[in-house]
């Protein structure tokens, strides 16, 4: 077998057939020397009467994920991509696609426009370009509909769905699977296209039939999917436009639309949230050789609701835990409660029988501390109370191993005071999950003074391992998360005792584009739980935040949010939310004993206060480097809270409105609600100057 390097792209040959093997790792992006290396090898076998077909392969793990993102934005060079696809639909000789791992994107795309593919079982395939707020351009849209159907492909389009080779093969996406000898059962399946009749292109099927009443369902189920979103419904109505179009005029108008949401502010907040997370997998001022202590056993201190979900998230990562209580009977309570989460995941069919008894083999509950001796990681998550975590972390510190890493789970408390209760500060940490642990993606990993590189370095491994994302912060009240909500929760109080009511709240925040309101939220979480947490900060809080006890109130009453069946709002018995006039009333007796007359509200201003007070207080926390970057806070509201993905971030959103606009109106809000709440972060001050952007 002959070999020679073309760019990118390696390109041999066996007997009659031309192989050339993407060599762009680690991901095999589709970067300009990509491009020209197929265009190379498409010269080669278009003028080369003893080649009879070619193989498109790869090296390394992935087919292609597709574009290479740092060229967007920028002018990119020829060849383009949708001129080797259109090449290779175009071509009078056969070309297969030998998919090992997963071609995404672009990389499908590319495999779309052969006229064979053939897998190993291994392969995935994705069009997730809508999750960057774009759609596919190079043929996706008007291809994949004709070989799968409308809706298998409307789902891989409009919500950037994975499918596995096994589904692939079953909706024709793929024609053959190959496990052994991948890239020689591709090099047959090219020899037989090459036979006369055999060859078959996408884009000469038929488009399946795409009505109007399916195009209004899609409409529907996606704009609830994918509230505010442009690029969902852009895909339904180039699916829309396909179905009745010529096939090269409908290709040109999906690579037309392409192009036009590429410059939206859309996709522009959506791929900066897509480099944001990648750069909070950066921990400032660790070497990028440290090595992570490898985490096989661990201990959680403490059976509550996120001891329970911490132990779930490390036992489907495949970590034995020993789960440690107090009591018995609460130890007793923990595994039931997690045997019923996962009796709950085999009921949706997420996980079978046999997995969850191998996740439970794993667990070993205990009233004995001892017990934590040998794990590689204990976890402290019981309440917050110092005094308490100090005594259970000292426990902890006479059992564990030597280069056991103790974390504890503290939302609120003194990272550093805590530290003291250990005598491995180095191995000591916070690690703040958010509940319910097992579900929610975002953790924030706190860095102590004296906690080391390879601790830190741990914890992010951890994360990834758990599918978490993790930003690493500094150890400042609140730290990032909990610091910011209680600014915009503090807002959301002062605008009821302003007029509002908790309904023009929620509905204001849920409309900008966040999955609930936080009067919603706080009935979720248990008005009860929050009173605790506001006693917790009462001596931090000023005289003002004092006086906004309206969930103390709530508590007093009787009203604890949706498990009491009154909070906030009532709740029916099957779960329906409606506003309660005994909350109105309650608000009026609170705003009459202060002295304060309700005025009506404008929707403006409540978006406005509630998102200034989250910009200013996350400027605050960049400005003394509590969060390293601005975008690393981005990351925790749209990962942790909901914040919309497609606006970026409270820090981005800031940024594209212009800093000079944000100054203006924080000015205008320290001028009407106080200083104390709304004078200026310095940092926008200065950035405010001379225009510049919280984040880069």
């Amino acid at each position: 077998m002959n070999q020679h390097a073309k760019s990118a792209v390696l390109v041999s040959r066996t007997a009659t057939v031309l192989v050339a093997e993407i060599d762009n790792r680690p991901v095999n992006a589709l970067s300009h020397s990509v491009r020209a290396g197929l265009a190379a090898a498409l010269d080669e076998l278009e003028r080369d009467d003893g080649i009879e077909a070619m193989v498109i392969a790869s090296r390394g793990k992935l087919f292609s994920a597709g574009a290479d993102i740092t060229e967007f934005g920028s002018e990119m060079r020829e060849p383009f991509l949708g001129e080797i696809v259109a090449r290779l639909d175009s071509s009078p000789k056969p070309v297969v696609a030998a998919i090992a791992g997963r071609a995404m994107g672009g990389g499908l795309e590319l495999a779309l426009a052969c006229h064979g593919r053939i897998a190993n079982s291994d392969a995935g395939f994705a069009l997730p370009e809508v999750k960057l707020g774009i759609l596919p351009g190079s043929g996706g849209v008007v291809r994949l509909p004709r070989l799968v159907g409308v809706d298998p492909a409307l789902t891989m389009i409009a919500e950037g769905k994975e499918v596995s080779a096994a589904a692939a093969l079953d909706c024709g996406l793929i024609d053959r699977l190959a496990d052994a000898n991948l890239q020689e059962a591709a090099v047959s399946f090219a020899a037989e296209l090459a036979s006369p009749g055999a060859l078959r292109r996408a884009s000469t099927l038929p488009f399946p039939p795409f009505d109007r009443a399916q195009q209004e369902e899609a409409r529907k189920r996606y704009a609830k999917k994918y509230r505010g979103r442009e690029a969902p419904q852009r895909a339904v109505e180039l699916f829309a436009m396909a179905a009745v179009t010529p096939f090269e005029e409908a290709a040109r108008r999906e690579y037309e639309v392409c192009r036009e949401l590429l410059s939206t502010s859309q996709s522009r907040a959506l791929r900066y949230s897509f480099q944001a997370e990648k750069a909070a997998r950066k921990i400032e001022n660790i070497p990028d050789n440290v090595e992570p202590l490898d985490i096989a056993r661990a201990g959680v201190a403490g059976c509550g609701t996120m001891g329970r979900g911490i132990a779930i998230a490390l036992l489907d990562a495949g970590i034995d835990v020993a789960l440690y209580g107090r009591k018995e009977a609460s130890l007793a309570s923990a595994r039931e409660a997690i045997a019923k989460t996962y009796a709950s995941a085999v009921k949706r069919g997420r996980l079978t029988e046999d997995a969850v008894q191998g996740r439970l083999s794993r667990l070993a509950t205990t009233t004995d501390i001892s017990a934590m001796t040998g794990c590689d990681i204990v976890i402290e998550t019981i309440a917050e109370d110092l005094e308490a975590k100090r005594e259970l972390i000292s426990a902890i510190d006479n059992v564990a191993n030597d280069d056991t890493i103790i974390v504890t789970n503290t939302s609120f408390l003194d990272l550093e005071a805590l530290a003291t209760a250990t005598s491995r500060p180095k191995n000591f940490a916070g690690m703040h999950f958010f509940n319910p642990a097992n579900l929610m993606k975002l953790v924030e990993n706190v860095r102590a003074k004296n906690s080391s590189a390879k601790t830190l370095v741990t914890l992010s491994t951890l994360a990834q391992r758990l599918s978490k994302t993790a930003v690493t912060v500094g150890a400042a009240e609140g730290f990032v998360a909990n610091r910011m909500l209680s600014k915009r929760t503090r807002e959301a109080l002062f605008l009821l005792q302003d007029g509002a009511t908790p309904a023009q709240v929620d509905r204001v925040l849920t409309e900008f584009g966040f999955p609930v309101g936080p009067f919603a939220l706080a009935d979720m979480a248990g008005l009860d739980v929050l009173a605790a947490t506001r006693a917790a900060r009462f001596d931090g809080m000023s005289e003002r935040e004092r006086g906004a006890d309206i969930v103390e109130r709530l508590v007093e009453a009787g009203r604890l949010g949706r498990k009491s069946g009154e909070g906030y709002y009532r709740y029916a018995s099957d779960g329906r939310q409606s506003e309660d006039p005994s909350v109105a009333e309650l608000l009026e007796n609170h705003r009459r004993e202060r002295g304060i007359s309700a005025r009506q509200i404008a929707d403006e201003e409540v978006l406005e206060r509630c998102l200034l007070a989250l910009i200013n207080e996350g400027a605050n926390l960049v400005d003394t480097g509590t969060a390293a970057r601005g975008s690393d806070i981005d990351v925790v509201w749209t990962r942790g809270f909901g914040f919309p993905t497609h606006l970026g971030g409270p820090m981005f959103w800031a940024s594209e409105r212009g800093l000079p606009f944000i100054l203006d109106r924080l000015k205008h809000y320290s001028a009407t609600v106080g200083p104390e709440f709304f004078a200026p972060s310095e940092l926008i001050d200065r950035l405010a100057a001379e225009n510049g952007r919280l984040v880069g």
